[in-house]
Order: C-alpha cells, then structure tokens, then sequence
C-alpha cells in the first residue's frame, strides 16, 4: 500500500496520555505478561477510560511496554484518567509507571503492516513528553499546562520543570502535575542532573534507539505534514509546547574524570557462580576507588543497574558520571575470562574494550590491569601509594578469595532484609576465608563490619563478643594499615560497639585519606556527627556521601530524617521523597516522611492517606527509634493511634508472629496501643501474656533500650507504675541527649511520656520544654503535642497547655 501523501492526510486534535512501564526491559518473560497485564485492568478501570470509549471518543495504541491513549471529547480527561491511574497504582508497588500528556495533531492510518495505527505531532510529543520522566511521574507539555493553567482547580497541581532534552537535541518544555495522592512531586532525574555532553568528532553510537511506532517513509510524511499543519495553526509561530530557547543544562558539570563501574554480567554456565563476578566488579571499583583524582561511584548506586543498560545517558545524568566501565565473566574450572569495555556514557560511545583469558589464580592481575586501563584512558594522576593499592591483591589464596565472594554476596542480600540468619551466613563464608588464609584482612575487616551490623540492627553482641571483635579489627589493621576497609572496620567497632564517637571519627578520616571515594567512611562519619549534634556537618556529610552514591536511598532516607529532626519539614519532606522515588520501599525514607506529616503540622489524615501507598509488611510496622512509644508500637500502628483509631493500630500486627522477637514486640505493642485508648482491663491481659518474656529479656541483656522500653509500657499496663517510671529512667540514664543528639533525645522524651501516665505531670512539662529548645523534632514538635494521645493524661495541665503556645527551635543549634 502506497503511503498517502501529506495533503491528502487529515488531521484532528487529540489529547494524548501515554504510558511507559520503567524497566520493562529488565523483567522476565512472565513478570513482563503480569505487569502489562496488570496495567492493563488498571487503566480500562478507570472512569474516563470507560466514559471516552462509550461516547466513540477513545483511540488505543499499544506499545510493547505501556501504550497511548488519545481522548478526542476534552483536555481534562487524559488528565483525570492518569490522575485516576497513579491513585490506582499505589496498590502495585512492584509496578513503576510513568506518564506523559500533550494536545496536538493526530492521524488515524494503515500502518506497513496492513493494521489501524496512530501517527502524528500529538502522539510524538506525548511521548517525549513522558520520557523525561521517571517511575511516579505525570508530566505534561507546556501547551496543556498553559490550558489547564486556565482552570483554578488546576493551578495549584501543576509545578514547572523547564525545558528537557531528547531524542535528536530536541527540547521540549515540560511541567510537572501532581497531588496529594497522584503522582511524583519529586524532580525527574533529567532535570536534576542533566547537563551537557558533546560526542567525540568519531564516537560511534553503540545501541539503535527505541523502535519508532511508525517506520519507513510513511512516518517521515505523516510527521511533516502534521507539523505544516500544527504550524499554520500557530500562525507562523512554533507550538506552544516547544521551547525555543536555547537553555543551558542543569547543575553542575559532570566531571570528566569521572566513572561508574555497573554490575559485571556472569556468563558460566553455572548460574550460581554470579557471586564471582559480582567479585571481579566489586575489586576493580575498589582499587578505582582509591585514585584521588577520580570521582569513582559506590557499587550501591551502580547495583541498580543492570550489565548493559539500554540508555547509558540516562545513567550518566543519574550518576553524575562521564564513563561506565561493562563487564562479562565466565567462569569455568580453573579458568576465567574477563572482558570489559570502557564507555563515553555521555555519548553513548566506546573508548576501548579488552578480553582477558586467564587462570583463575591470576584474576587479580587482571583486576589490576583493568584499573590501571581505565586510569590511563582518563588520564588520572597517581600517587605511588595509590600505585600500590591498585597493584595488590587482597590474598594470594583463589580458594579463600572465592570464599569471601560468597560471604560478599550473602552481606549484600542481608543488608536488604536484616534476617539474623542471613548474617551469620555471611559470616560462615568470612570465617572460611579466614580460616584458609590467617593473613586476609580485608576478609577479617569485613566480618567485623558483618558481625557490627548485626549487633546495631537485629541483636545486641556482649560485651565479651565485642571484645572479640574489636581484636579483630585491630589485627586487621596490623596486617593491611593501608587498606581502608580496615579502618572503616575499626571506626565501626568504635561506634555501633560502645559509641566512642572520637575514635570513629578517627578511623572514617583515615579510610577516606586512604581511599578518597570511600562513600560508606563517609556516611558513617555524617551518622556519628547527628550524633554528636553537630547538625551542619551531618548534613554536609550526607550531601557528600550521595553524590558518590546518588542511587542510596538509604542515605537520602536518613538525610530526610536529620532534616525531621532539625525541625527543617520542607526539605525534610523534599529529601525523603526523593529516597523513595529510588526505591519507593526504603524504610527510612518511609519513616521520615511519615514524621514529617505527622509532626510539621498535625495532617493525621495525609499520613493514613501515604500509608496506603506503604507496603504492607516492611520494617515499618516495628522500626523506630528506640527512645519512646512508638519505639513499641512501631511507626505504621501509631499513625492510627493518631488518628485515634486504636483497632485499627491493634490490627497492624495482627498475624505477625513468625519469630520469638516478632512475638515478643507484638504482644508489648498490644498492651500499649490498650494503655492509649484508656482501655486498661484489656491492657492488662495483654501485659500479663507479656510480662515474663520481656523480663526475661531484660534479665539477659539489661543495657539493650528496646526491651527497656517495651519493659516500661508493659509494667505500666500492668498498673505498676513505679516499676514503669524507674525502666524509663534506667533508660535516660544509660543515653542521655549528651551521649547521643539522635536517640538521647528520643529516649528523654519516652521518659515524658511514662511520666505524663504514672502522674510525675511537672517533669514531664519540664522535659518536654528542654526538648521544644533544641533539635527533636522526631521526638516532639507542637503540632504532635496537640493530637498525640500519648499526652491525653496531661492534656488539661495549665503547664502543657502553656507549652502550645511557645515556639519550638526550628534548625540547628551548632
């Protein structure tokens, strides 16, 4: 069939809402079929959908990975049907959709295929549009933006982004739509990181662009007679929706000596062997990584890519680097071979590649070559210790190495799901390793580190395994001095094992002298100042710390909670949304952005509301601070007890009783949420079931807060108040505010509350005045103090009331 020509072609004005699955690519064959299928019912649920199709006024495009809808009866609709979409969306987490809405020009064709298709500016635009988005987004073009603008209802949803490059160098002006429950109120990635990069006189793109949905001359027609059309209409000026200024790029210059090294691709035909070239990466951004004069990026950041992304521009804007380093490893007997190239990311371009076929036992001597290949091509300088530390090898023993991957590789799975289980078998593997070769100290510094997070996050060592551990550490140290995760293993010791902040600090300076792209010195240098109050160097820490990180929402997470705490509700709330748009399950962003609402200004409703959006068994339900009461209850249940909604705490945790801790946390977290509503015959049933376990707990490690805490709420259940007032201050007295600025304050403020129920009212308004004085706002801010039922008992006391009505510090006081 011969294509029609561009006069013959008419053209309607079509309001289009096109729709992208993110990382379709990178799902399996099945997960592909669920997600599609999935959207699918999603978006033919939707009322405009269901309204459009019954008046005739709906066309459908499908396009492999999401699809384009084209309303012809009103602007609103593809509007209201993706706000429609997003709100549905929150209930499928695993499905990260992106949108994007233009009104232009669109043609119903035949396509080379004999079908019915869709064509035209309308449908284009739409989709690159949509594409300077990420997961979450509702972007739409200026054009629409400047109708809906028109509209009141509209004008506080809508947030401009300017203009954003691409396909071909075109730019086009883009706005951001969202609400309270739609949408992704965070800046796209392009907009935060897009900067400019030239390719090379002789790059050569490496990958063909997405297929186009119309190919062939019939496209090449149709786009120029629609835009002849679409500019006549324009009289003789350019769409509204295009930008004709040439706008330089956003931020700060990539630098380009800088590099990403992403996930190398195991190509053995034993699947399982995927640990050793996690290995084979994980060394080389290592040793890359102690080059001062380059920017190396953490392999947390890079692990979310997968071994050949299909738009390495794109990971350079998030990232912030010039090259990536791609990797294949095949692994067989006592063979292996290596191949790597070194890419222009910014140009999508080679700049060299190298196969190695080696033995096995020289694999670190292509680990070494590799670095110093790419140090030379970016033309980094080199100190002769970073000459050194690139030429060593961590062990001369392959079967003790291979081991340590294997511990590696557990570590990286634990850190995710905090199993006691999963520790231990990571340790198992470092324990092996060591045993093989008694020198390996990176081996040994990475049990520590192993065996020093287990401690902080799932069980409290004694003091006899901390000794232990320290030993290690220190013996580490004495067989690599220059190897920097030794100091970061000893620096840990120091602060998750009896919170020496001085020394910590010491040996994170050290790693990072030894190793200047070492992001995780840096982040636990940031963690000991919030503990150390020092509010502005946490803060610049942290900042520091993501840049060569970007990808952590962990980081971003724990940034949004220091601003929770400084009292900063705007940018706490900018910044722990920005966590979860990198990984919408981090818990600590989700904590922090829980606080925010709750305490900046008392919206309980917003926070059920964010809730929903929340996975329903994340950490959330029993992670907190340990300090005060929603320590015990956790921080989804108290949202409802905020709310006053106490059946509806109670029913978080009903059903989670998988482990003797679970068990535990939820029969105290029942007796509590009972003492809330005033409910005390319940509460007291509750704290009989629970009574024996908690002190035998407490009997067996009487300095772990937690149990401390959850000790205090059950007596106090129980009715036995004086026993309830001496385990909350037993807790004060063993952190106090000047031992720790993050849990000291969180832990004075649980002793108010016990105090505000066992009738000591006068120290709890004094306490609760020292906190509204200095950065706490975790713990307590005036809108918190006027809804949250933990201070019913003290509500009427002329001395709280007194405290609603004076100002609270807002920001740092160092």
């Amino acid at each position: 069939m011969s294509p029609q020509s561009p006069s013959k072609l008419k053209f309607d004005i079509g309001h289009v809402l096109f729709i992208d699955i993110v990382g379709y690519s990178k799902l399996l064959i099945a997960e592909q079929s669920d997600q599609i299928q999935t959207l699918r019912e999603i978006v033919r649920g939707t009322e405009q959908f269901k309204k459009a199709e019954a008046e005739g006024k709906l066309l459908r495009l499908p396009t492999g990975d999401g699809g384009a809808l084209v309303f012809r009866n009103t602007l609103e609709a593809p509007v209201l049907c993706a706000l429609e979409i997003s709100k549905a969306l929150r209930s499928h987490p695993e499905l990260k959709v992106r949108m994007g809405i233009h009104s232009g020009p669109v043609n119903e064709i035949t396509d080379l295929n004999e079908q019915a298709n869709i064509a035209g500016v309308g449908i284009n635009m739409a989709q690159r549009v949509m594409d300077c988005g990420d997961a979450g987004h509702i972007l739409v073009s200026k054009r629409v933006a400047d109708d809906l603008e028109e509209y009141p209802q509209w004008r506080s949803h809508l947030t401009s982004l300017g203009d954003c490059e691409v396909k071909h160098g075109t730019r086009v002006s883009v706005v951001n739509l969202y609400t309270d429950d739609a949408g992704n109120p965070s800046a796209p990635q392009k907009f935060s990181n897009e900067s400019a990069a030239v390719a090379p006189a002789n790059s050569v793109p490496r990958r063909d662009s997405k297929f186009p949905f119309i190919a062939g001359a019939a496209l090449v027609l149709l786009i120029v007679g629609a835009t002849i059309w679409f500019l006549s209409r324009q009289k003789g000026g350019p769409p509204s929706g295009a930008s004709t200024s040439s706008s330089t790029s956003i931020g700060a210059p990539i630098p380009e000596k800088s590099i990403a090294v992403l996930p190398f691709e195991n190509l053995s035909d034993d699947k399982s062997a995927a640990y050793f070239a996690d290995g084979v990466q994980d060394e080389i951004l290592t040793k890359l990584a102690s080059i001062a004069d380059l920017k190396v990026i953490s392999r947390t950041s890079t692990a979310k890519y997968k071994s050949k992304p299909e738009d390495l521009k794109t990971v350079s804007q998030q990232l912030r680097v010039a090259t990536v380093l791609e990797g294949t490893v095949q692994k067989a007997a006592d063979k292996v071979r290596v191949n790597v190239q070194l890419i222009d990311a910014r140009a999508d371009s080679h700049l060299w590649a190298k196969t190695y076929d080696r033995d096995i036992k020289d694999v670190f001597a292509v680990e070494t070559e590799v670095a110093q290949e790419i140090a030379d091509s970016l033309k980094a300088k080199l100190s002769p210790a970073e000459a050194n530390t690139v030429a060593a090898a961590p062990t001369k023993d392959t079967a003790a190495y291979d081991l340590f991957l294997k511990g590696e590789f557990e570590y990286r799975l634990v850190r995710s799901s905090l199993r006691p289980e999963g520790y231990d078998q990571a340790a198992s593997w470092y324990e092996q390793a060591i045993a093989r070769d008694p020198g390996f100290a990176i081996a040994m510094a990475h049990l520590v580190i192993c065996q020093l997070n287990r401690h902080w996050f799932v069980e409290n060592l004694t003091d006899a395994q901390l000794t232990e551990i320290k030993e290690m550490a220190e013996h580490a140290i004495t067989l690599a001095p220059d190897a920097s995760d030794t100091h970061v293993a000893l620096g840990l010791y120091y602060y998750f094992g009896y919170r020496q902040y001085e020394q910590a600090l010491a040996e994170f300076a050290k790693a990072l002298q030894l190793q200047p792209n070492n992001s995780q010195a840096l982040e636990y240098a940031g963690y000991v100042h919030r503990r150390l109050g020092q509010w502005q160097q946490c803060v610049a820490e942290l900042n520091k710390a993501l840049e060569l990180d970007p990808r952590n929402a962990d980081v971003a997470g724990n940034l949004g909670q220091t601003y929770t705490l400084m009292r900063q509700w705007t940018e706490a709330e900018r910044v722990s949304r920005h966590a979860l748009s990198i990984d919408p399950h981090d818990v600590i962003g989700m904590r922090a952005l829980l606080i925010t609402l709750t305490n900046s200004t008392g919206d309980v409703a917003k926070a059920l509301q964010l809730l929903k959006s929340f996975p329903p068994d994340e950490k959330i339900i029993t992670t907190s601070i340990a300090g005060g009461v929603v320590s015990v209850t956790g921080e989804r249940a108290y949202a409802f007890v905020l709310a006053r909604d106490f059946e509806g705490a109670l029913k978080v945790w009903d059903g989670l009783s998988t482990n003797e801790f679970d068990e535990r946390a939820r029969l105290v977290a029942r007796a509590t949420i009972r003492v809330l509503s005033g409910d005390m015959a319940a509460a007291k049933r509750d704290g009989e079931k629970a009574v024996d376990v908690i002190e035998k707990r407490v009997l067996e490690r009487p300095n772990e807060l937690i149990s401390l805490r959850q000790l205090s709420w059950t007596y106090l259940a129980l009715g036995r108040k004086a026993d309830a007032l001496r385990a909350a201050k037993e807790i004060s007295r063993l952190l106090p505010p000047e031992r720790d600025a993050l849990l000291g304050v969180a832990c004075l403020g649980g002793l108010a509350e016990i105090e505000a129920h066992t009738g000591a009212t006068a120290d709890a308004v004094a306490i609760l005045q020292r906190l509204l004085s200095m950065p706490a706002g975790e713990t307590v801010s005036i809108a918190r103090l006027k809804i949250d039922p933990v201070w019913d008992p003290i509500r009427n006391d002329p001395g709280f009331q007194q405290l609603l009505t004076r100002k609270e510090l807002v920001g740092p006081n160092k």
